[in-house]
């Protein structure tokens, strides 16, 4: 994957941002001491670049009924069907990530589940037709803290 160069203007941006998305751009521009319309300007570039990828409210699933998060460990019966169970996986709503993973699983995945018992039809119904060696899950009992990639130990580079 290519990386891309951020010069201190960005990283401002993005520190501010991460922060809180809703901060408005005045406020930004105010802050970096630059036009709004720069602020909208940087924005665009970096949302063009795949650096920022949207804005998004987190809702908090135990809030709404899902008491249950787990993380399970995928190894496929045949690993040619990788594309094939990605695409069924995401039509599993409770299913929130899917990573390929080195090691002892084919793919790791983390699922809400509404409880135990939720969890375990979902695991039968849903995950273990999708032709599995095996899988296993690990039930998280909380999260202890959950945190944005920072911003601050980015390289400084030369601006232009």
């Amino acid at each position: 994957m290519a990386q891309h160069h951020l010069d201190s203007l960005d990283k401002n941006i993005l520190r501010m941002i991460a922060e809180d998305a809703r901060v408005p751009f005045l406020e930004v521009a105010r802050a970096c001491n630059v036009s709004g319309a720069a602020i909208h300007q940087r924005i665009q570039k970096l949302t063009n670049l795949g650096i920022l990828k949207g804005s998004q409210f987190i809702i908090d699933p135990e809030k709404i009924g899902y008491e249950t998060c787990a993380y399970v460990g995928l190894n496929l019966q045949d690993p040619s069907k990788f594309d094939v169970v990605v695409e069924a996986l995401r039509d599993i709503p409770e299913v929130v990530e899917c990573h390929y993973t080195t090691g002892d699983y084919d793919m790791f995945i983390k699922i809400f589940a509404l409880n135990n018992h939720h969890l375990l039809t979902i695991i039968h119904d849903k995950l273990q037709p999708l032709g599995l060696s095996r899988s296993e899950t690990i039930i998280s009992f909380g999260s202890a803290f959950n945190r944005r990639l920072p911003i601050v130990d980015l390289p400084e580079e030369p601006e232009d």
